[in-house]
């Protein structure tokens, strides 16, 4: 068994604080007390189940169910990744733009898992989809730059430096694939194809945000 957790860019460091990433994970961590004092209540109410959103109901919850997580892995392994690769993204979008990129990625990333399968009604959640666009954007804006990770295979823990468009690639290749699969076998579980839709919107947009003082660095 084995693993790899991204820690951060080392190529880099974000000009700025990065005060929208430090608030929606302080966000989620608040959602995520409010479901363990709420309960299952609180998560069917937030949540976004695919046959109620293709009835034309709880359109809401596209918006509120990528602030929610199904455990404390998910939510800890969730911010780990948007800590990663979510300050510099803000650093080279501007704080508002960033925030805009982040909520429409979530949104698409939930319109693809609700589209993928519109008469479910396994609850959605969770903010991997809006974290996929931004890596998404990541490979597309740096892909050479240097990821400190943490690889670990059994016993066997290592510090390691690799380069984003193999991380952030290989990731994807192992989301699509996994996509595929659930399709074919219809069952539940991890939001696959929500991951491709968010990591899809950021590589094809992220562009499109960048701050116009970014632009003109890239440009002269």
């Amino acid at each position: 068994m084995g693993g790899l957790i991204p820690l951060g860019d080392v190529s880099r460091r974000p000009g700025r604080v990065p005060v929208v990433t430090i608030l929606i994970i302080l966000v989620n961590v608040f959602v995520f007390v409010r479901e363990l004092v709420g309960g299952e209540a609180f998560v069917t109410q937030w949540s976004a189940i695919p046959a109620q959103i293709f009835s034309g109901h709880g359109w809401i919850t596209i918006l509120t169910a990528m602030f929610m997580h199904a455990s404390w892995s998910h939510i800890i392994g969730n911010m780990i990744f948007l800590w990663a690769f979510g300050p510099e993204m803000e650093d080279t979008m501007g704080r508002g733009r960033y925030l805009v990129f982040y909520l429409v990625g979530g949104i698409v990333a939930m319109l693809a898992q609700v589209a993928a399968s519109p008469h479910s009604n396994v609850p959605n959640l969770g903010a991997s989809g809006a974290i996929a666009a931004v890596m998404g954007g990541f490979l597309v804006t740096y892909p050479r730059d240097r990821i400190r990770s943490i690889l670990f295979i059994f016993i066997f823990v290592k510090i390691t430096f690799i380069p984003a468009a193999l991380l952030i690639g290989f990731w994807f290749l192992t989301q699509l694939f996994s996509a595929g699969q659930v399709a074919q076998a219809q069952t539940g579980g991890v939001a696959y194809l929500a991951h491709v839709g968010g990591f899809v919107f950021g590589a094809a947009t992220a562009r499109l945000f960048e701050s116009a003082e970014r632009r003109s660095v890239a440009s002269a």
